[in-house]
């Protein structure tokens, strides 16, 4: 544990699965009073603690006030060990906000010796807030971060009745099709602003740090016996009752064909089967191929949007 820079009496360091009850209080104090709920689950921080890419020891930072007590918790995040960074932070309201400003500075100096490290001569660090966190939005400005756009949460309510589809020959994955599942995923991906190519021995790596997979919420659409479209299912949202998607591609020339609808549609049938009270994900309102109007066309609603801020780092 060392003194946190700035502030008198405060102390910093890296986290273990340990203080996973203590990182789990600070987020969903922060959620609470930011969204009116908590978002974050125990499995999503133990995940994020020990994802193939993460050392917790340098990557996270805990923060204590000067009565020991820890109040705000960070972290730097680069999945595809790329040019681009990200950094959450999370402060208990009215007591971890001192902590923005040197958590932060914490997470630019580590970006820069992961872009370092990995060859690159710049980094992008990106975070995300609310525009109702004005305290973190100021640290952000201050710092040098800008606005670059804004993500959404979406959700829709299950009621139990949900079915798949007839007409799309729609069905969960098999693990010899893995490669051909992340091959369509990357290649929808392609052409939208914010993407990183992904290696598959990456990508697996990635899914095997998952402390779960619910291999039957993955799917793949196939037209001609081919996989042109896949649905990627996550278990991070099970603890609230939730079927989280966190991924829906669709090859370009299978657009428009009602394939994405089928996905979703056949994925709401699954969650419902097994009880889930509703259906959520994440989507950037800025996405080219209409991403927003196809979650809304079945029957998805904004829950809250998020502002994600960019800085570029000389390294």
């Amino acid at each position: 544990m060392t003194a946190l820079a700035g502030l008198e009496g405060w102390t910093v360091r890296g986290c273990t699965l340990r203080d996973v009850p203590a990182i789990l209080a600070i987020t969903r104090a922060s959620d609470i009073a930011a969204l009116g709920e908590p978002d974050w689950s125990e499995d999503e921080i133990v995940a994020t603690l020990t994802a193939p890419t993460e050392d917790p020891a340098v990557d996270t930072w805990l923060a204590a006030g000067p009565d020991g007590e820890p109040v705000a918790w960070a972290y730097v995040d680069n999945p595809q060990r790329g040019v681009r960074d990200n950094v959450e932070l999370y402060a208990w309201p009215g007591r971890g906000e001192p902590a923005y400003g040197p958590l932060l500075r914490l997470a630019v100096a580590r970006a820069a010796e992961r872009a370092r490290r990995n060859g690159f001569a710049r980094a992008v660090l990106r975070a995300g807030t609310l525009a109702s966190e004005t305290a973190l939005v100021s640290v952000l400005e201050a710092d040098g971060f800008a606005f670059v756009k804004r993500h959404a949460r979406m959700t829709r309510p299950l009621t139990g009745d949900e079915r798949a589809p007839s007409g799309f020959d729609i069905r969960p994955v098999r693990q010899e099709e893995l490669p051909r599942f992340h091959e369509v995923l990357e290649s929808a991906f392609a052409d939208t602003p914010d993407f990183q190519p992904t290696p598959y021995d990456a990508w697996r790596e990635a899914v095997a740090g998952l402390p779960s997979i619910s291999w039957d919420e993955w799917f793949v659409a196939l037209v001609d016996g081919e996989i042109v479209g896949v649905l990627q299912s996550a278990d991070q949202a099970v603890e609230r009752g939730e079927g989280w998607i966190k991924n829906l591609a669709v090859l370009r020339a299978h657009r428009k064909s009602g394939i994405g609808g089928a996905l979703l549609r056949t994925a709401f049938a699954a969650y419902a089967a097994k009880g889930r009270a509703g259906a959520g994900l994440g989507v950037d309102l800025t996405n080219p191929t209409g991403a927003y109007h196809l979650y809304a066309g079945v029957g998805m609603t904004v829950v809250f949007a998020a502002d994600v801020y960019e800085r570029t780092l000389d390294v």
